[in-house]
Formats: C-alpha cells, sequence, structure tokens
C-alpha cells in the first residue's frame, strides 16, 4: 500500500510537471485529432517552364470518417501555396501535359473513378476553362500519363482479360451483381491477394487521345500491366517521343510463388511486348532519359527474394546491352529521377534510419550522396539546377522541398510547401535520438530514443518499446500516420525503437541475417538493444516497459510472450502466431518460401523452430490482441489462435477486432479507436490504477 501511494504521488507530481513545463512553452503534447488534422502531402510535379510545382494534399475528415485528395500549386521560387481543385469527390494525380498548358488528374466526379484534363494558365498558375472527362469506362481508370508530344494519354483499368471492350466488362460486372449466388470457382492462385478476394480482372494499360474517345488495351491477355504493389514510383512509363512504352509484369505460371517481375517495351499503338530484361529476381519501375537512349529501372538478382538489394540497371536502347550503375552500392535503390541533360540519375535510399538523395552518372563511377535528411520522390526543374522533393521527419509528415544542384553537398534543401505549419507550430515534439550497441555476433545495431513533451531528466518515464514489420524495414527519422511515435511519446512515455538484423539500410548481408532466424538474431538485437537503453538513460523505468508491434512486429511479440518475462504488457499487431496455418492462409507464397526455406513439408524443422505458439506453455505477460478480417498477408485466424491460447492459459488478455480493415487500419474512426485501446491498455499496465488529476482533484 505505502509503495503504490509513493506510485500514485510520484505520477501526479509529474503530470503537474508537465502541464507546467508544456504551459510555460505555450506548447502541448500531440494528440490524435492533431494528426487527423495534418494533410497528407506528396507526388510533386514540376512544371515544363519550371515555374510551379504541383502535389496532392490529402484532407481527413474524422466526423465523416474519409479521406480525400485535391490537387495544390505552389511557386517553384517560393511562396504560397494555393489549392487547384476543389471538386466534391477529390482530385489525384496531377500530371502538366508537355505544353504545360493542361493538367491530367483523376477524378470521382462522375461514375467512378475516371481521367480527366483541364487547362492551365502558366501565367498565373490557376485552372482555365472547363475541365472535361476523357474517359467513361464502366471499369474505371487511373494513373493516367501524357505521352512526350502529347498527343495520347495512357491509363491502367481493371478488366476481364477475355472482353474485348467495354460493353463486354459492363455486362459481365452487371450480371454478377445482380446474381443471387456469390459463390467463387478458383482455378490457381492468387484467389485473394492483400485485402481482397479475386474479381478475375488483370490490370491493363490502355491509350487515349487527349479529348477522349474510345480507348485501346496495349496489353491485353491474362496477365496484371502494371503488377499489384503498394505505391512508390510507377511501373511504366512513355518514351519521349510518345511512339513506346515501358512496362512491368509478372507472367510466370504461379504468381504466388514468383517475385520475377520484367520489364517489357511496346509500341504506344499496341503490338507484340519485347522482353529487355533477364534477372530471375523482380525487374520494374523503368523510366526512360530525357534524349531517349536509356531505359533505367530497379533490378534485384535472387528469384523468390523480395527484399534482395534493388539495383539501379540502365538498358541501352540503341545498343540493346544492360549495365548495373550500382554495383558497388550496398544500399536499396528507391524511387529515382534522370537528370534533365541525361547524364545522371538522382535516387533515394535508405541509411542508417536516413533517406538521403544520391547520384550516379551514366559514364559510370560510385553514387555519391548530394543530400541529406529523408527524402522521396525526386523531379527535377527543366534546367537541371533545382531538384525538388517530398522530405519528412519524425517531427513533422511529407511536405515538398527544393535543393539547388550548383550548391550539391551544402544546401540542406528549402522547404516549399508549408500546409502543416499552423497545427505543428501548437505541439510539443521531441526529436529523434541515435544510439549504437554490439548486438548478436558482435555486430553494430542502431536504435533510437523519443522523449516526451516536456521531458525531465530527474523523473523516470515508463517505456514503449515498439518493433517494426517487414521484418525488412526501419525505424528512422521518418513520419507515419499507423504507428506514430510521437503520438506514442505524448502521453508521457520514452519510445525506444531498434532496427535488429533484417532491417533496410545497413546493407544487404544485414538484411539476410533474419533468413531463417526469425526469432534468432533479431531477438538477441532487440534485448541487448534494450539492455542498452536501461544501462545508459537514467531515466528509463525498467519496471514499467511495454513492447508493442505489427506484422513481423506481432510475430517478435508472440515470440517475446515465451522467451522473456521482462516487460509488463504486450501489443500484437497482425502477428504471426502459428508458422504452419500462415504458411496455408496466406496469398504471397513466396515470401514464406523463402524465409522459412521451403514449405512446412519439406522443412517442418523450421517452421516448428520459429513458431511462437510452440512456446505457448510459457506464456505470462498480459497481451493485447489485435488483428483484421481483411488480412489476407497474416490471415485473421493467426490472431484468433493467440487470443484462445491466451484466454485458455488464463493470461491476462484483450482482443481488438477490425471487421473492415486489412493488414493497415486506414479508416480515421477505426485509426481512432486503435490508439485509445493500444494506449489505454498500456497505461492498465504501466501506470498506477488510480492516479489523481490536476484539474479537480478527483480520483480516477
Amino acid at each position: 500500500m505505502i509503495n503504490r501511494l509513493l506510485v500514485v504521488l510520484l505520477l501526479t507530481a509529474s503530470c503537474f510537471s508537465q502541464v507546467s513545463q508544456a504551459g510555460s512553452s505555450g506548447k502541448r503534447p500531440f494528440t490524435f485529432e492533431d494528426m487527423m488534422a495534418l494533410k497528407r502531402i506528396g507526388d510533386p510535379q514540376v512544371s515544363p517552364d519550371g515555374r510551379w510545382v504541383m502535389f496532392s494534399a490529402i484532407d481527413v475528415n474524422l466526423q465523416e470518417n474519409t479521406r480525400k485528395s485535391h490537387l495544390w500549386i505552389v511557386p517553384a521560387a517560393g511562396g504560397e501555396s494555393r489549392q487547384v481543385t476543389n471538386g466534391q469527390a477529390g482530385e489525384s494525380r496531377g500530371r502538366f501535359s508537355p505544353d504545360g498548358k493542361s493538367i491530367l488528374y483523376t477524378s470521382s466526379a462522375t461514375a467512378g473513378s475516371q481521367i480527366w484534363v483541364t487547362g492551365f494558365d502558366t501565367e498565373t498558375g490557376t485552372p482555365s476553362g472547363n475541365a472535361r472527362q476523357i474517359t467513361s469506362l464502366s471499369t474505371e481508370a487511373d494513373g493516367g500519363l501524357w505521352a512526350g508530344d502529347g498527343k495520347h494519354v495512357v491509363f491502367v483499368s481493371e478488366v476481364y482479360p477475355e472482353c474485348k471492350d467495354d460493353a463486354c466488362n459492363k455486362a459481365r460486372d452487371d450480371e454478377l451483381a445482380n446474381s443471387k449466388v456469390k459463390a467463387k470457382v478458383f482455378t490457381h492462385l492468387f484467389y485473394r491477394h492483400w485485402s481482397s478476394y479475386t474479381r478475375f480482372k488483370r490490370s491493363h494499360l490502355f491509350v487515349v487521345g487527349p479529348d477522349g474517345g474510345t480507348p485501346v488495351d496495349i496489353t491485353p491477355g491474362d496477365h496484371d500491366v502494371p503488377p499489384f504493389n503498394l505505391g512508390g514510383q510507377d511501373l511504366y512509363a512513355i518514351s519521349p517521343d510518345g511512339q513506346e512504352i515501358a512496362f512491368t509484369s509478372n507472367i510466370d505460371e504461379v504468381e504466388a510463388t514468383s517475385t520475377n517481375n520484367d520489364v517489357f517495351v511496346v509500341p504506344i499503338t499496341g503490338g507484340t511486348p519485347r522482353k529487355i530484361s533477364s534477372s530471375p529476381g523482380s525487374d520494374s519501375t523503368p523510366l526512360y532519359s530525357p534524349d531517349g537512349r536509356y531505359i533505367a529501372y530497379r533490378s534485384q538478382a535472387r528469384a523468390g527474394y523480395e527484399s534482395d538489394r534493388f539495383r539501379l540497371f540502365l538498358f541501352d536502347r540503341k545498343s540493346g546491352e544492360t549495365s548495373d550503375l550500382t554495383q558497388n552500392f550496398d544500399r536499396w535503390v528507391d524511387a529515382f529521377a534522370w537528370a534533365p541533360d541525361s547524364t545522371a540519375i538522382y535516387f533515394a535510399a535508405e541509411d542508417h534510419g536516413a533517406a538521403p538523395l544520391w547520384r550516379v552518372r551514366v559514364s559510370g563511377g560510385a553514387p555519391e550522396q548530394v543530400l541529406g535528411g529523408f527524402n522521396d520522390e525526386p523531379t527535377f526543374a527543366p534546367d537541371g539546377k533545382t531538384i525538388f522533393f517530398s522530405r519528412m521527419s519524425i517531427q513533422a509528415p511529407t511536405e515538398i522541398y527544393r535543393a539547388s544542384l550548383e550548391r550539391a553537398g551544402s544546401d540542406r534543401g528549402e522547404q516549399l510547401s508549408h500546409l502543416n505549419d499552423a497545427v505543428l507550430s501548437q505541439i510539443d515534439m521531441a526529436p529523434l535520438e541515435s544510439f549504437e550497441f554490439t548486438g548478436a555476433n558482435k555486430a553494430k545495431v542502431q536504435g533510437f530514443l523519443l522523449k516526451p513533451p516536456s521531458f525531465n531528466s530527474n523523473q523516470k518515464f515508463p517505456v514503449k518499446f515498439l518493433i517494426h514489420g517487414g521484418p525488412q524495414g526501419a525505424w528512422g527519422d521518418s513520419w507515419t500516420y499507423r504507428w506514430n511515435a510521437e503520438l506514442f511519446a505524448s502521453n508521457g512515455y520514452v519510445v525506444v525503437m531498434i532496427n535488429p538484423r533484417g532491417s533496410t539500410g545497413y546493407g544487404q548481408k544485414f538484411i539476410d541475417e533474419i533468413n531463417g532466424d526469425w526469432g534468432g538474431k533479431p531477438y538477441v538485437d532487440l534485448m541487448r538493444g534494450l539492455d542498452y537503453v536501461e544501462k545508459t538513460y537514467p531515466f528509463i523505468d525498467k519496471e514499467r516497459e511495454c513492447a508493442l508491434g505489427a506484422s513481423y512486429g506481432g510475430y517478435m511479440i508472440d515470440w517475446l510472450l515465451g522467451h522473456t518475462n521482462r516487460f509488463k504488457c504486450l501489443v500484437s499487431h497482425d502477428g504471426m502466431f502459428n508458422a504452419v496455418s500462415s504458411f496455408g492462409t496466406t496469398e504471397e507464397l513466396w515470401f514464406n518460401l523463402w524465409e522459412f526455406k521451403g514449405t512446412p513439408w519439406t522443412n517442418p524443422k523450421t517452421y516448428k523452430e520459429w513458431s511462437p505458439n510452440q512456446f505457448a506453455p510459457k506464456f505470462q505477460t498480459p497481451t493485447l490482441v489485435v488483428h483484421s478480417q481483411l488480412d489476407y498477408r497474416l490471415d485473421v485466424s493467426e490472431g484468433f489462435q493467440l487470443f484462445t491460447t491466451l484466454q485458455l492459459l488464463k493470461v491476462p488478455s484483450r482482443m481488438l477486432y477490425f471487421p473492415d480493415e486489412g493488414h493497415w487500419i486506414l479508416k480515421p474512426q477505426n485509426s481512432r479507436l486503435w490508439y485509445k485501446t493500444v494506449n489505454e491498455w498500456v497505461d492498465q499496465w504501466l501506470k498506477a490504477e488510480t492516479t489523481k488529476t490536476a484539474a479537480d482533484g478527483k480520483s480516477q
């Protein structure tokens, strides 16, 4: 009783101290409502005359439970950002026409998602004339690109491969919609993928004139063009002269076991595609050089390994020869852009918790870093002297930036868009702090620490120990809305994040060392990282620590359950609990085949060795389980198995189930419930059961 009273008094004093310091600074802790008020910015596009930068910004309406995108524009030289479009349905993916006098974009203003064009005044940076819809397919349209000559528009639509026209597609859709029978007959894998069951359709590339007309399918057949992806750089491109299209597709017989994407080219008028890539791994994201001589693309060497090193390859359209521009660069090449003079390529690549911009010359030589920070989506002013890009940090979501290439190495970049400044100016956020320690096999491992608002080094703080997913992912100086570290820290916690074996940004060997060893070296890295934090930072309360993770992080939480009792609570979101059942219910089988070195019947030892359910008799730690019905990467049955096991063992546990979400929690009100439930669970086990509020002195 005396100890509990002492804890209550200390916590109450802490609350008074934080309120007082926050008040004196004029700023307050970050809230979920603040996060929803932030605009989600991206996709910068420079006008052909170099005067304007267009980008998209998503508004979240928490009350209506919606997210809506609009197009914005800002002067390339700096100035005030203005909204270009304001339709009720929202607009996205704005693209300037080659002459800069029109804007292509996607909108659902009429029947579903369609491609629209509106005029653009290059002097004032405002729309001119009436917007016109140039597609009206029953299967909808998205992903529009202008051809370099301005005579064609290429876009993506999902169609039935056996249908020759839109009338056939519409008839098939109407028949299914009106049928009383909803059963499906499957004949091959990928009967469901990510968060939806197959509709027996394929994504195809279409071509239409800028004034509309009947679109032409230039990639017919029973293959996806482009294949499924979760965002990032386009998987198709148009040659500068507007005569050819390069695209990505996977034509292997069993897509569910193959990562073998390849790059093909086809005339813009249609014809037989020609394959230009040859790696047994994935080749994707083709992009023509401005002079039309080359096609650059990302390539992976090893078949079946989705986390192999992404290299930058160059295909010479004259000679047909292919070369590796990043042969000795031990990082993943992410989004890239050609310099306007076609002599170099600039790209983002993760490195030790950041994502600098790098330059590699077509003539050869090692890539050189030109800009620090956590950057993405590089694009150029026409004169090649200025690069525009998106940038984020742990303290701020993505905004649009510019940097002078004439001062490369010294110019840190200038923020162009400021759509979130008003909200962020009111918030007390801490910067990310990096540390390094010795992990398994004496490897150097990096971790990060985030302090709560109004931090007082004389106090002891509870810890939220976050474990990232992937497993080939990483924590760093970056922003996320799903696992926001600042929001986790805002109610008085120190947040600790470790990048164990398997994390990106530390070289391919570091990544590969998780393969077939899911609960081995990564577990040691995580525990030694937390040991280091406890010994190094006196403000850490090692008696009040909770571990939280999703996807692979959820797997590791399940692994912790059977291997340590150091945590007072755990949160397992979309984790793998039973390695064998997970293999049978997942869809992208190449992942499990690689990570567990075969199938459960060809390599049962590895599946059993690293399956958390095998250690159920040791489970003791109170655990919150979170899982979603539409998660087909890690089936909801994994969460149900874990929760059932915990309940039968009488381990304190709770389950948060979402019937309308997939692997990620995306709907605004669901996200609010997720944060509320997770934070309340952690508070329940790390903070005193009874506290006294500074406002009214009443017990809660």
